[in-house]
């Protein structure tokens, strides 16, 4: 190819950071449909706080980097990456429709010669059974004669400012060997710890499906084991604390397993599965374990305050925290809302507190109102749902009326203030 000039469709979690960090080599302009999106990002602020306003004004003002919604503005570039979300629909079965409208886009301004690579989460074969048919149609380019593809799989860890994308080892393709070596140089240019190239788009498309499963299997494990421990009245944080002695244990937590990835992800590979006749069982298993999460803290919590003496019914509650983790405002498939959900059958006095989360969002997608400054009120029950930096300050018993329970979904509040953690 001659001189790289770069496009990245979807600018939220994943494609920002991506966008930001090309612009720095490459001329690059980011496409997004969300017309306040872009205009937040070109007044130099990202609400998603994925990249900091220093370095994206940084990427305006002394790289060039554009953000738009007008699709002549990213017509001559030569190397398309999409970066679209891959949510379930109500059935939790997978939602093209976001990356096949990105590949009507790709298709109305790609031209000969140049590169389409895709980023977002799917199962193997969408890229070349579903995507790029899409770009042949409305582009009327023949693929791998006049057009290419490659698949490089999103690695972004929503509020991790330790594993950012540039220090990310990634994972390339291409769908021919030149165009592998050409997209695997692109990524290489801008990344410190390099790249690894796969053999085929669908063994990337499938390296990226089972990190996620494999850890949605892996917490579900230790979900069913706090079930288990709770019921024997064992502190499942001490026992793993235990066998996490020997050597080649793996430490993991239990949780509630949200977010855009691990609680989605999974849904794509299960549904491809069965299309040839493999029903993945453990992967059925621990999505329905992990999904039963939320209600299930929400009865230990009732359980804890029945113990207690605290009537249930009417009772105050306040929920600390209501994004998908820690010192994230990402909100996507939090189920801290299932939490709320159960407990909204016995009390209407539900307090939720969270400093990162947009009360305008968490209204809109969840119908929950929330306050984002600590209250003055006492409480029957407080849930530490998510661990905020904030919420690892706060004295939580100043909080609490008399006999009031504590429970610690995190694990990480002092052992001698809670009741009952997860």
């Amino acid at each position: 190819m001659n001189e790289i000039k770069i496009c990245v469709i979807g600018l939220g979690y994943v494609g920002l950071p991506l966008a930001r960090l090309f612009s720095t080599k490459y001329k690059t302009v980011g496409f997004d449909m969300n017309a306040s999106r872009c205009e937040a990002l070109m007044a130099g602020h990202d609400t998603t706080l994925e990249v900091n306003d220093k370095l994206l004004q940084d990427a305006i003002n002394n790289h060039g980097f554009v953000c738009t919604t007008d699709i002549e503005l990213i017509r001559d570039s030569n190397f398309y990456i999409v970066a679209v979300p891959t949510p379930v629909d109500v059935n939790n079965r997978p939602d093209l429709r976001p990356l096949l409208g990105a590949s009507e886009t790709v298709g109305k301004v790609i031209s000969k010669g140049d590169i389409v690579v895709y980023e977002s989460t799917v199962y193997p074969g969408v890229t070349e059974e579903e995507c790029i048919p899409v770009v042949e149609r409305v582009s009327g380019l023949r693929f791998n004669q006049e057009f290419y593809a490659g698949y490089s799989p999103e690695r972004i860890n929503p509020g991790d400012k330790e594993h950012t994308v540039e220090k990310i080892k990634k994972v390339t393709s291409g769908s021919n060997p030149e165009i592998a070596d050409i997209v695997d140089g692109v990524y290489k240019s801008v990344l410190t710890n390099g790249t690894h190239k796969a053999p085929s788009i669908k063994v990337a498309e499938a390296s990226k499906i089972i990190e996620n499963s494999q850890r949605d299997v892996n917490i579900a494990f230790m979900n069913e084991l706090a079930k288990i421990f709770n019921a024997m009245d064992i502190d499942t944080h001490d026992v793993i604390e235990a066998a996490a002695t020997k050597w080649n244990f793996i430490k993991l937590s239990p949780g509630l397993v949200g977010g855009h990835c691990i609680s989605v992800d999974p849904y794509y590979l299960i549904e491809k599965a069965q299309v040839y006749g493999v029903l993945p069982r453990v992967m059925f298993a621990a999505r329905r374990l992990n999904d039963g999460m939320g209600a299930y803290v929400a009865n230990q919590v009732i359980k804890c305050m029945n113990k207690k003496g605290v009537l249930v019914k009417d009772s105050k509650i306040l929920i600390l925290g209501i994004t998908f983790k820690e010192n994230c405002p990402d909100l996507r498939n939090s189920k801290i809302v299932d939490v709320y959900a159960t407990l909204k059958e016995y009390t209407d006095n539900i307090t939720v507190y969270d400093p990162w989360a947009n009360p305008i969002v968490v209204k809109r997608e969840y119908g929950i109102n929330i306050i984002s400054a600590l209250p003055e009120s006492k409480y029957d029950a407080i849930i530490l749902g998510v661990a905020h930096w904030q919420f690892l300050e706060i004295n939580v018993r100043n909080l609490l009326n008399e006999n009031g329970v504590i429970y610690d979904v995190k694990g990480v509040l002092p052992r001698n203030v809670v009741d009952a953690r997860l």
